[in-house]
Protein backbone atom coordinates (compact mmCIF):
# COMPACT_ATOMS: atom_id res chain seq x y z
CA UNK A 1 0.00 0.00 0.00
CA UNK A 2 1.52 3.16 -0.83
CA UNK A 3 1.63 6.15 1.24
CA UNK A 4 -1.21 8.33 -0.86
CA UNK A 5 -3.64 5.27 -1.04
CA UNK A 6 -2.72 4.82 3.19
CA UNK A 7 -3.77 8.72 3.49
CA UNK A 8 -6.42 8.36 1.48
CA UNK A 9 -7.53 4.89 3.71
CA UNK A 10 -7.39 7.42 6.50
CA UNK A 11 -9.37 10.51 5.21
CA UNK A 12 -12.19 7.59 4.82
CA UNK A 13 -13.03 6.98 8.13
CA UNK A 14 -15.47 8.07 9.52
CA UNK A 15 -17.37 8.17 13.37
CA UNK A 16 -18.77 5.81 15.45
CA UNK A 17 -20.25 5.45 19.11
CA UNK A 18 -18.66 7.47 21.57
CA UNK A 19 -18.37 5.30 24.91
CA UNK A 20 -18.58 7.04 28.31
CA UNK A 21 -16.43 5.14 30.29
CA UNK A 22 -17.21 5.41 34.39
CA UNK A 23 -13.49 6.57 35.04
CA UNK A 24 -11.52 9.92 35.22
CA UNK A 25 -12.22 12.59 32.95
CA UNK A 26 -9.70 11.45 30.59
CA UNK A 27 -11.64 8.21 30.62
CA UNK A 28 -14.90 9.30 28.47
CA UNK A 29 -13.15 10.10 25.00
CA UNK A 30 -14.29 8.54 21.51
CA UNK A 31 -14.68 5.69 19.58
CA UNK A 32 -13.93 6.05 15.65
CA UNK A 33 -13.89 4.78 12.62
CA UNK A 34 -15.98 2.58 10.22
CA UNK A 35 -13.43 2.67 7.06
CA UNK A 36 -14.96 2.68 3.80
CA UNK A 37 -11.71 1.30 2.44
CA UNK A 38 -10.87 -1.37 -0.10
CA UNK A 39 -7.97 -2.64 2.23
CA UNK A 40 -8.16 -6.31 2.14
CA UNK A 41 -8.21 -6.12 6.23
CA UNK A 42 -11.50 -4.29 6.32
CA UNK A 43 -13.36 -5.73 3.44
CA UNK A 44 -15.76 -7.08 6.12
CA UNK A 45 -19.07 -4.91 6.69
CA UNK A 46 -19.35 -3.50 10.00
CA UNK A 47 -23.09 -4.82 9.32
CA UNK A 48 -22.05 -8.31 9.29
CA UNK A 49 -19.50 -8.35 12.41
CA UNK A 50 -22.68 -6.74 14.08
CA UNK A 51 -24.39 -9.59 13.30
CA UNK A 52 -22.06 -12.42 14.69
CA UNK A 53 -21.70 -10.03 17.68
CA UNK A 54 -23.04 -9.71 21.52
CA UNK A 55 -25.09 -6.05 21.92
CA UNK A 56 -22.75 -3.27 22.34
CA UNK A 57 -23.65 -1.40 25.66
CA UNK A 58 -25.48 1.40 25.52
CA UNK A 59 -23.25 4.68 25.11
CA UNK A 60 -23.55 8.08 24.46
CA UNK A 61 -22.78 8.87 20.84
CA UNK A 62 -20.57 11.98 19.52
CA UNK A 63 -17.72 12.57 16.89
CA UNK A 64 -13.95 12.33 17.48
CA UNK A 65 -11.38 14.27 16.52
CA UNK A 66 -9.19 12.07 18.70
CA UNK A 67 -8.22 10.21 15.10
CA UNK A 68 -5.69 12.78 13.38
CA UNK A 69 -2.40 12.10 14.92
CA UNK A 70 -2.94 8.65 13.96
CA UNK A 71 -3.79 9.69 10.55
CA UNK A 72 -0.62 11.67 10.51
CA UNK A 73 1.33 9.03 11.92
CA UNK A 74 0.30 6.08 9.85
CA UNK A 75 0.30 8.14 6.53
CA UNK A 76 4.53 8.73 7.70
CA UNK A 77 4.76 5.57 7.72
CA UNK A 78 6.77 3.53 5.63
CA UNK A 79 5.26 1.34 2.98
CA UNK A 80 4.99 -2.11 4.16
CA UNK A 81 5.23 -3.58 0.53
CA UNK A 82 3.58 -2.94 -3.00
CA UNK A 83 0.29 -3.25 -3.72
CA UNK A 84 0.65 -6.71 -5.64
CA UNK A 85 2.67 -8.52 -2.32
CA UNK A 86 0.29 -9.82 0.10
CA UNK A 87 2.00 -9.59 3.62
CA UNK A 88 3.14 -13.21 4.83
CA UNK A 89 0.16 -14.27 6.94
CA UNK A 90 2.63 -16.10 9.30
CA UNK A 91 3.74 -11.90 10.76
CA UNK A 92 2.39 -11.11 13.92
CA UNK A 93 3.12 -8.24 16.18
CA UNK A 94 1.92 -9.30 19.70
CA UNK A 95 1.32 -6.16 22.27
CA UNK A 96 1.70 -7.22 25.83
CA UNK A 97 4.36 -9.48 25.10
CA UNK A 98 5.72 -9.68 28.42
CA UNK A 99 2.55 -10.36 30.44
CA UNK A 100 1.43 -13.04 32.10
CA UNK A 101 -0.56 -14.56 28.97
CA UNK A 102 1.46 -12.49 26.36
CA UNK A 103 4.70 -14.37 27.05
CA UNK A 104 3.17 -17.71 26.38
CA UNK A 105 1.27 -16.54 23.13
CA UNK A 106 4.79 -15.30 22.00
CA UNK A 107 6.21 -18.60 23.28
CA UNK A 108 3.39 -20.89 21.27
CA UNK A 109 3.45 -18.47 17.63
CA UNK A 110 7.01 -19.03 17.97
CA UNK A 111 6.91 -23.16 18.22
CA UNK A 112 4.18 -22.63 15.20
CA UNK A 113 6.70 -21.01 13.23
CA UNK A 114 4.93 -17.45 13.17
CA UNK A 115 7.65 -14.61 12.52
CA UNK A 116 6.88 -12.72 16.25
CA UNK A 117 7.13 -9.10 16.43
CA UNK A 118 6.42 -7.74 20.47
CA UNK A 119 6.04 -3.83 21.23
CA UNK A 120 8.01 -2.88 24.24
CA UNK A 121 8.51 0.08 26.15
CA UNK A 122 11.86 2.54 26.65
CA UNK A 123 10.71 2.43 29.93
CA UNK A 124 9.60 -1.47 30.62
CA UNK A 125 11.42 -3.66 32.32
CA UNK A 126 14.70 -5.68 29.96
CA UNK A 127 12.74 -7.87 27.67
CA UNK A 128 15.64 -9.91 27.11
CA UNK A 129 13.98 -13.39 27.19
CA UNK A 130 11.73 -12.44 24.03
CA UNK A 131 14.41 -12.09 22.09
CA UNK A 132 16.05 -15.35 23.02
CA UNK A 133 13.15 -17.19 22.34
CA UNK A 134 13.36 -15.74 18.67
CA UNK A 135 10.87 -12.62 18.45
CA UNK A 136 11.49 -9.23 17.65
CA UNK A 137 11.06 -6.37 19.61
CA UNK A 138 10.42 -2.97 18.57
CA UNK A 139 9.80 0.08 20.83
CA UNK A 140 6.12 1.88 20.78
CA UNK A 141 3.94 2.51 23.68
CA UNK A 142 0.66 2.54 23.24
CA UNK A 143 0.20 6.05 25.22
CA UNK A 144 2.10 6.99 22.35
CA UNK A 145 0.07 6.79 19.28
CA UNK A 146 2.70 8.38 16.98
CA UNK A 147 5.04 5.59 17.72
CA UNK A 148 2.27 2.53 16.51
CA UNK A 149 2.54 2.83 13.09
CA UNK A 150 6.07 1.59 12.48
CA UNK A 151 5.61 -1.31 14.67
CA UNK A 152 2.72 -2.25 12.26
CA UNK A 153 4.75 -2.20 9.23
CA UNK A 154 4.84 -5.48 7.20
CA UNK A 155 2.61 -7.39 9.97
CA UNK A 156 -0.58 -9.30 9.31
CA UNK A 157 -2.14 -9.95 12.49
CA UNK A 158 -2.22 -8.08 15.35
CA UNK A 159 -3.12 -9.85 18.60
CA UNK A 160 -3.91 -7.92 21.94
CA UNK A 161 -3.36 -8.86 25.15
CA UNK A 162 -2.05 -5.93 26.88
CA UNK A 163 -3.30 -4.31 29.97
CA UNK A 164 -2.84 -1.05 32.16
CA UNK A 165 -0.03 -1.94 35.08
CA UNK A 166 -1.00 -1.14 38.52
CA UNK A 167 0.19 1.89 38.54
CA UNK A 168 -1.05 3.55 35.38
CA UNK A 169 -4.15 4.48 34.45
CA UNK A 170 -6.65 2.34 32.65
CA UNK A 171 -8.62 5.03 31.00
CA UNK A 172 -5.55 6.13 29.33
CA UNK A 173 -3.75 2.67 28.74
CA UNK A 174 -6.63 0.62 27.96
CA UNK A 175 -9.05 2.53 26.23
CA UNK A 176 -7.14 5.34 24.35
CA UNK A 177 -4.13 3.67 23.83
CA UNK A 178 -6.47 0.52 22.26
CA UNK A 179 -8.13 3.52 20.47
CA UNK A 180 -5.24 4.47 19.01
CA UNK A 181 -3.72 0.88 17.88
CA UNK A 182 -6.70 -0.23 16.07
CA UNK A 183 -7.39 2.94 13.78
CA UNK A 184 -3.59 2.36 13.07
CA UNK A 185 -4.68 -1.16 12.31
CA UNK A 186 -7.41 -0.06 10.56
CA UNK A 187 -5.34 2.38 7.99
CA UNK A 188 -2.19 -0.18 7.93
CA UNK A 189 -4.43 -2.72 6.31
CA UNK A 190 -3.86 -5.52 9.39
CA UNK A 191 -5.52 -8.45 8.06
CA UNK A 192 -6.35 -10.45 11.01
CA UNK A 193 -6.73 -8.48 15.09
CA UNK A 194 -7.32 -10.73 17.72
CA UNK A 195 -8.78 -8.64 21.08
CA UNK A 196 -8.96 -10.21 24.18
CA UNK A 197 -11.36 -8.92 26.62
CA UNK A 198 -13.42 -9.90 30.27
CA UNK A 199 -16.59 -12.15 30.22
CA UNK A 200 -19.41 -10.44 30.75
CA UNK A 201 -17.77 -7.00 30.50
CA UNK A 202 -21.08 -5.40 29.08
CA UNK A 203 -22.98 -6.19 31.99
CA UNK A 204 -21.32 -4.06 34.67
CA UNK A 205 -20.71 -0.55 32.94
CA UNK A 206 -20.28 0.84 36.62
CA UNK A 207 -16.39 -1.24 37.04
CA UNK A 208 -14.27 0.88 35.32
CA UNK A 209 -11.86 -1.67 33.45
CA UNK A 210 -15.21 -4.18 32.45
CA UNK A 211 -16.77 -0.78 31.00
CA UNK A 212 -13.41 0.08 29.10
CA UNK A 213 -12.94 -3.47 27.76
CA UNK A 214 -16.68 -3.48 27.06
CA UNK A 215 -16.48 -0.16 25.06
CA UNK A 216 -13.06 -1.28 23.02
CA UNK A 217 -15.04 -4.59 22.04
CA UNK A 218 -17.41 -1.97 20.27
CA UNK A 219 -14.96 0.11 18.62
CA UNK A 220 -13.45 -2.63 17.49
CA UNK A 221 -16.62 -4.34 15.70
CA UNK A 222 -17.49 -0.80 13.66
CA UNK A 223 -13.87 -0.81 12.55
CA UNK A 224 -14.04 -2.62 10.02
CA UNK A 225 -11.32 -5.04 10.91
CA UNK A 226 -11.37 -8.86 10.87
CA UNK A 227 -11.59 -9.74 14.70
CA UNK A 228 -12.37 -11.88 17.28
CA UNK A 229 -12.35 -10.67 20.41
CA UNK A 230 -11.67 -13.61 23.45
CA UNK A 231 -13.69 -12.95 26.45
CA UNK A 232 -11.37 -14.49 29.83
CA UNK A 233 -12.74 -15.58 33.06
CA UNK A 234 -9.88 -16.02 34.77
CA UNK A 235 -5.72 -17.14 35.05
CA UNK A 236 -5.15 -19.76 37.10
CA UNK A 237 -1.25 -18.58 37.36
CA UNK A 238 -3.27 -15.53 39.17
CA UNK A 239 -3.82 -17.91 42.22
CA UNK A 240 -0.08 -18.93 43.28
CA UNK A 241 1.00 -15.55 44.59
CA UNK A 242 -2.91 -15.11 45.98
CA UNK A 243 -3.04 -18.46 47.44
CA UNK A 244 -0.95 -20.89 47.22
CA UNK A 245 2.73 -19.01 48.60
CA UNK A 246 0.88 -17.49 51.43
CA UNK A 247 -0.68 -20.82 52.24
CA UNK A 248 2.77 -22.64 51.74
CA UNK A 249 4.48 -19.75 53.55
CA UNK A 250 2.04 -20.16 56.57
CA UNK A 251 1.16 -16.61 56.05
CA UNK A 252 -2.57 -14.84 56.05
CA UNK A 253 -4.74 -15.33 52.93
CA UNK A 254 -7.18 -12.87 51.93
CA UNK A 255 -10.59 -14.14 51.16
CA UNK A 256 -14.33 -12.33 50.52
CA UNK A 257 -17.53 -13.46 51.95
CA UNK A 258 -18.57 -13.97 48.46
CA UNK A 259 -19.87 -16.82 46.43
CA UNK A 260 -18.49 -15.49 43.00
CA UNK A 261 -17.71 -18.81 40.85
CA UNK A 262 -14.29 -18.33 38.36
CA UNK A 263 -13.72 -20.79 36.00
CA UNK A 264 -9.75 -20.18 35.46
CA UNK A 265 -7.35 -21.78 32.99
CA UNK A 266 -3.99 -22.10 32.10
CA UNK A 267 -2.34 -18.98 30.06
CA UNK A 268 -0.73 -22.07 28.17
CA UNK A 269 -4.06 -23.36 26.94
CA UNK A 270 -5.46 -19.75 25.88
CA UNK A 271 -2.41 -19.25 23.98
CA UNK A 272 -3.31 -22.11 22.47
CA UNK A 273 -6.76 -21.47 21.60
CA UNK A 274 -6.03 -17.98 21.03
CA UNK A 275 -3.81 -19.27 17.83
CA UNK A 276 -6.57 -21.61 17.10
CA UNK A 277 -8.85 -19.17 16.62
CA UNK A 278 -6.56 -17.19 14.14
CA UNK A 279 -6.48 -20.25 12.40
CA UNK A 280 -10.14 -20.94 12.30
CA UNK A 281 -11.94 -18.41 9.46
CA UNK A 282 -15.27 -19.21 11.27
CA UNK A 283 -14.61 -16.84 14.11
CA UNK A 284 -13.96 -14.06 12.08
CA UNK A 285 -16.23 -12.00 13.62
CA UNK A 286 -17.35 -13.26 16.45
CA UNK A 287 -16.95 -12.71 20.03
CA UNK A 288 -16.03 -16.37 22.12
CA UNK A 289 -15.39 -16.50 25.95
CA UNK A 290 -12.63 -18.75 27.13
CA UNK A 291 -13.86 -20.11 30.05
CA UNK A 292 -12.32 -23.45 32.20
CA UNK A 293 -13.25 -26.76 33.25
CA UNK A 294 -15.07 -25.88 36.47
CA UNK A 295 -16.13 -22.95 38.45
CA UNK A 296 -14.28 -22.75 41.59
CA UNK A 297 -15.75 -20.27 44.57
CA UNK A 298 -12.36 -18.81 46.77
CA UNK A 299 -13.02 -20.84 49.77
CA UNK A 300 -12.76 -23.71 47.43
CA UNK A 301 -9.56 -22.46 45.84
CA UNK A 302 -8.06 -22.38 49.28
CA UNK A 303 -9.17 -25.36 50.56
CA UNK A 304 -7.67 -27.36 47.38
CA UNK A 305 -4.34 -25.54 48.39
CA UNK A 306 -4.30 -26.07 51.72
CA UNK A 307 -5.15 -30.46 50.75
CA UNK A 308 -2.08 -30.34 48.27
CA UNK A 309 0.12 -28.05 50.70
CA UNK A 310 -0.56 -30.67 53.37
CA UNK A 311 -1.17 -27.00 55.67
CA UNK A 312 -4.21 -25.09 57.02
CA UNK A 313 -4.59 -21.49 56.00
CA UNK A 314 -4.92 -18.71 57.63
CA UNK A 315 -7.95 -17.06 56.15
CA UNK A 316 -8.87 -12.91 56.97
CA UNK A 317 -12.16 -12.70 55.63
CA UNK A 318 -12.76 -8.76 53.97
CA UNK A 319 -16.09 -7.90 54.27
CA UNK A 320 -17.51 -6.25 50.77
CA UNK A 321 -19.19 -3.52 52.09
CA UNK A 322 -15.94 -2.63 53.55
CA UNK A 323 -14.56 -3.15 50.09
CA UNK A 324 -17.22 -0.79 48.73
CA UNK A 325 -16.74 1.68 51.24
CA UNK A 326 -12.98 2.21 51.01
CA UNK A 327 -13.85 2.81 47.40
CA UNK A 328 -16.00 5.72 47.96
CA UNK A 329 -14.31 7.22 50.22
CA UNK A 330 -11.13 6.95 47.57
CA UNK A 331 -12.69 8.36 45.22
CA UNK A 332 -13.16 11.61 46.94
CA UNK A 333 -9.44 12.36 46.29
CA UNK A 334 -8.11 12.74 43.23
CA UNK A 335 -5.22 11.24 43.43
CA UNK A 336 -6.92 7.78 44.93
CA UNK A 337 -9.09 7.27 42.05
CA UNK A 338 -7.35 4.86 40.23
CA UNK A 339 -7.29 2.50 43.77
CA UNK A 340 -10.97 3.45 43.85
CA UNK A 341 -11.45 2.07 40.36
CA UNK A 342 -9.00 -0.69 41.07
CA UNK A 343 -11.88 -1.48 44.17
CA UNK A 344 -15.11 -1.53 41.65
CA UNK A 345 -14.67 -5.30 41.87
CA UNK A 346 -16.65 -5.48 45.05
CA UNK A 347 -19.96 -4.60 42.76
CA UNK A 348 -19.11 -7.84 40.69
CA UNK A 349 -18.20 -10.08 44.64
CA UNK A 350 -21.38 -8.95 45.45
CA UNK A 351 -23.55 -9.80 42.17
CA UNK A 352 -22.31 -13.86 43.42
CA UNK A 353 -22.24 -14.43 39.53
CA UNK A 354 -20.34 -17.06 37.63
CA UNK A 355 -17.88 -16.32 35.53
CA UNK A 356 -18.13 -19.28 33.29
CA UNK A 357 -19.39 -20.37 30.04
CA UNK A 358 -20.54 -23.44 28.24
CA UNK A 359 -17.40 -24.30 25.95
CA UNK A 360 -18.67 -27.07 23.72
CA UNK A 361 -19.69 -25.28 20.49
CA UNK A 362 -16.47 -22.95 21.30
CA UNK A 363 -14.35 -26.44 21.44
CA UNK A 364 -15.44 -27.56 18.19
CA UNK A 365 -15.20 -24.37 16.88
CA UNK A 366 -11.41 -24.01 17.44
CA UNK A 367 -10.28 -27.69 16.97
CA UNK A 368 -9.47 -28.22 20.94
CA UNK A 369 -9.78 -31.69 22.68
CA UNK A 370 -11.56 -30.79 26.03
CA UNK A 371 -9.45 -33.39 27.61
CA UNK A 372 -5.99 -31.49 27.08
CA UNK A 373 -7.29 -28.09 28.94
CA UNK A 374 -5.66 -28.49 31.99
CA UNK A 375 -7.68 -28.46 35.20
CA UNK A 376 -6.87 -26.56 38.66
CA UNK A 377 -6.45 -29.46 40.01
CA UNK A 378 -3.79 -30.96 37.94
CA UNK A 379 -1.99 -27.05 37.57
CA UNK A 380 -1.76 -26.35 41.29
CA UNK A 381 -0.65 -30.06 41.79
CA UNK A 382 2.18 -29.93 39.84
CA UNK A 383 3.03 -26.29 40.96
CA UNK A 384 2.93 -27.92 44.67
CA UNK A 385 5.02 -30.57 43.82
CA UNK A 386 7.59 -28.62 41.71
CA UNK A 387 8.00 -26.17 44.82
CA UNK A 388 8.12 -28.85 47.51
CA UNK A 389 10.33 -31.11 45.35
CA UNK A 390 12.70 -27.68 45.17
CA UNK A 391 12.73 -26.81 49.21
CA UNK A 392 13.93 -30.62 49.95
CA UNK A 393 16.70 -29.86 47.45
CA UNK A 394 18.10 -26.79 48.88
CA UNK A 395 17.58 -28.06 52.41
CA UNK A 396 15.08 -25.32 53.22
CA UNK A 397 14.14 -25.10 57.03
CA UNK A 398 11.72 -22.50 56.36
CA UNK A 399 9.18 -22.14 53.84
CA UNK A 400 10.82 -19.78 51.26
CA UNK A 401 9.06 -20.11 48.19
CA UNK A 402 10.28 -17.31 45.64
CA UNK A 403 10.77 -20.11 42.82
CA UNK A 404 9.88 -18.88 39.34
CA UNK A 405 7.55 -21.31 38.05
Amino acid sequence: MSRLALSSTMSSVVATPRCRVPSRAAAAAAASTSSSSSSPSTSTSTASLASSSPAAPRRSVAASASVTPVVAAAAAAPAPISGSTPVPKNTMLVVGGTGTLGRQIVRRALDEGYDVRCIVRPRQNPADFLRDWGATTVQADLTDPSSLPAALVGVHTVIDCATARPEESAATVDWEGKKALIQCAQAMGIQRYLFFSIHNADKHPDVPLMAIKACTEQFLASSGLNFTTLRLCGFMQALIGNYAVPILEDKTVWGTSDATRTAYLDSQDVARMALAALRADATVGKTLTLSGPKAWTVPEVIALCEKLANARAEVTKVPIWLLRGTRNVLRGFQWARDAADRLAFADILAANEDFSAPMEETYQLLGVDPASVTTLEAYLGEYYTSILKKLKEVGASSRQTDFYV
